[in-house]
């Protein structure tokens, strides 16, 4: 999401889901295995690749996400509030199984991982990296793949849409400094290295076109090159870079990849697609009510070329009204590409005008919103089910229990 002050508190309970996958060399007639339970998909995350514009697990099966983003990790360090915003728990991991849900994506702050002089060292360096990295293996233990997100920046920026004017990593920047991103990622990419249950979202929201005066073949230019970027005064990452930045120490990890205009617009995105020795990238795409391409037609205009060509995963959708009408009919467009989808945000401190929030208490009590997502995946699963024949078993949560399992 575009700007954002507030973090995400995690419930805590205790039931358990598994991951969807389904198998990619399937018959037409058999549908999508969205949100199947620990009942016939048990164990850890799996271990993702790209497979033509499909993520499939190390066994050849397609793998959808469906899952959350969990705020906090992005500015509670620099705001020297901790490092994260709620419990970490397996039993608020669970919670978030309950939903429905198998992926968990987590922002971070690139000079809380580094650490950065100016962040108090209890929450930088060492420290946060081993509580990110803690958290990442429960998530993974529990069979949640995990998206790392490089959310928050240095670089200072007083340009056209600018989030502060701060050179410190306390907001969104237009796009990553080369100063600290190429050894941020360089240090995730060692840390990850050899789990390939792990994606890495290189950067949150581009928006370098905004800096140029909305000169849109300049924002795809710097976006894939970087450096010195009409409007931008700091050296900028560009996306080549930091692809070759984690491709340099042997992690293969799937790339994620978020276009202009804040992770919104994908036109110019294939054309501009990044040299991957691993062919391992996916499309990043974010998608709001508020945003420009908020409509089907534009989703088919836009979007719909880009997810038959690489893997097609929105990283945040939401909507700012507590409600579910865009959202529903998103997840269904969604749905019908195989696209993977996250909602924003598993946060009971947003209250819906300042952004989506999908509950309300740590208990799980949803919002409109969030009770639309949760009751869209659990009628996919049961379909599914239904379609298949697979038994929901314990561990299948269903919309009208909080942390309780029904058979």
């Amino acid at each position: 999401m575009r700007r954002r002050v507030t973090g995400v508190a995690v419930l805590a309970a205790s039931v358990a889901t598994g991951v969807a996958v389904f198998s990619s060399a399937g018959s037409a007639a058999s549908p999508p295995a969205f949100g199947l339970t620990a009942a016939t998909n048990p164990g850890a995350a799996p271990q993702l690749h790209v497979s033509g514009n499909k993520l499939v697990s190390a066994t050849g099966q397609q793998v959808i996400l469906h899952g959350v983003d969990r705020s906090g990790t992005e500015y509670a360090c620099v705001q020297n509030k901790g490092i994260f915003d709620g419990p970490t728990s397996t039993a608020s991991i669970n919670v978030m199984k309950s939903y429905g849900i198998n992926s968990v994506r987590v922002p971070l702050n690139e000079a809380c991982w580094n650490g950065d002089s100016y962040v108090n060292p209890a929450y930088s360096g060492a420290n946060y990296r081993a509580a990110v990295e803690g958290y990442v293996k429960r998530l993974n233990a529990d069979g949640m793949n995990v998206i790392l997100d490089l959310h928050w920046t240095n670089g200072a920026y007083t340009g056209p849409a600018s989030a502060c004017s701060s050179a410190q990593a306390t907001c969104q920047k237009p796009m990553p400094d080369a100063a600290q991103a190429i050894p941020f990622w360089t240090s995730v990419a060692r840390t990850f290295k050899g789990n390939d249950a792990v994606i890495f979202d290189l950067f949150n929201e581009p928006y370098p076109e905004q800096a140029d005066q909305m000169n849109y073949a300049e924002g795809w230019h710097c976006w894939l090159h970087g450096g010195n970027c009409a409007g931008i005064p700091y050296p900028v990452a560009g996306m080549q870079s930091m692809v070759n930045a984690v491709r340099s120490t042997g992690a293969n990890n799937v790339l994620m990849l978020g276009g202009l205009e804040w992770s919104n617009y994908l036109n110019g995105w294939l054309s501009h697609e990044p040299v991957d020795p691993a062919h391992n990238l996916a499309a990043s795409w974010h998608s709001y009510n508020f945003n420009a391409c908020n409509t089907q037609s534009c989703w088919n205009s836009q979007i719909a070329p880009v997810a038959a060509k690489v893997p097609l995963i929105a990283g945040e959708i939401g909507e700012n009204d507590c409600a579910d009408t865009y959202v529903r009919p998103l997840m269904n467009w969604l749905n019908s590409k195989s696209a993977s989808y996250l909602a924003w945000t598993w946060n009971t401190d947003f209250n819906c005008a300042t952004g989506p929030g999908l509950i309300t208490s740590y208990n799980g009590k949803p919002t409109g919103f969030g009770a639309g997502y949760e009751s869209a995946l659990h009628g996919m699963a049961t379909a599914h089910a239904l379609a298949t024949g697979h038994v929901l078993g314990t561990g299948h949560a269903l919309a009208n229990g909080r942390g309780k399992a029904h058979s």
